[in-house]
């Protein structure tokens, strides 16, 4: 895979900042940029958690009926200057990948479920959001995603296992190149050890 592997990221909430090159516990090894990338090697990927829960437009969702895509989470709140700035890559990404396999979901955090309804509207964002308001879903990625990072994207492979992170505000050529990578999978791939 094209990008490196970021280690050993703090940041405050709804910030951004690079990492210096630097080899951590996990194998993975971090390169300078807008925002805090973390990539697993194929072997190497960690489990994605379950994740399931209440929709902020109504109804529920459990990412196992997603299991064989390529799903794309990505951590924001309507409060969130960067997460305002990032939704049309995001929006973009997801409508260009859809047909790839690839899907997207939110975890709309801190947040109230209309403030939340009322961002997607303003991006025009079609794909679900999770009820996230305190956290507790962020939370089940052990430590790989720092509860104060917003915005944050994590992106799990068609095998259910974490391949990506990115903390911080995501770009369109960062967030497109490796959505694609992963599609471009073999199913089964990211389980292998």
């Amino acid at each position: 895979m094209a990008l490196a592997v970021a280690a050993g990221l703090t940041l405050a909430a709804c910030g951004a900042a690079g990492a210096s090159k630097t080899t951590g516990s996990s194998g993975a090894s971090a390169d300078r940029g807008q925002s805090a990338f973390a990539q697993y090697p194929v072997g190497k990927r960690p489990s994605a958690p379950s994740i399931s829960g209440k929709l902020i437009n109504g109804g529920t969702l459990d990412l196992a009926d997603w299991r064989g895509n390529v799903v794309v989470i990505n951590v924001w709140g309507s409060w969130c200057a960067p997460c305002r700035a990032e939704a049309p890559t995001l929006k973009k990404v997801s409508d260009a990948t859809r047909k790839l396999g690839v899907r997207f979901v939110g975890f709309d955090t801190r947040d109230n479920d209309a403030a939340g309804r009322a961002f997607e509207r303003t991006y025009k964002i079609a794909y679900p959001s999770f009820r996230d308001a305190d956290g507790q879903l962020v939370l089940r990625f052990d430590g790989r995603v720092p509860v104060s990072a917003v915005p944050s994207t994590v992106l799990i492979d068609r095998s259910g296992r974490i391949a990506a992170r990115i903390v911080g505000p995501t770009s369109y050529d960062t967030l497109n190149t490796v959505v694609r990578e992963l599609a471009a999978e073999e199913p089964g791939t990211g389980a292998r050890a």
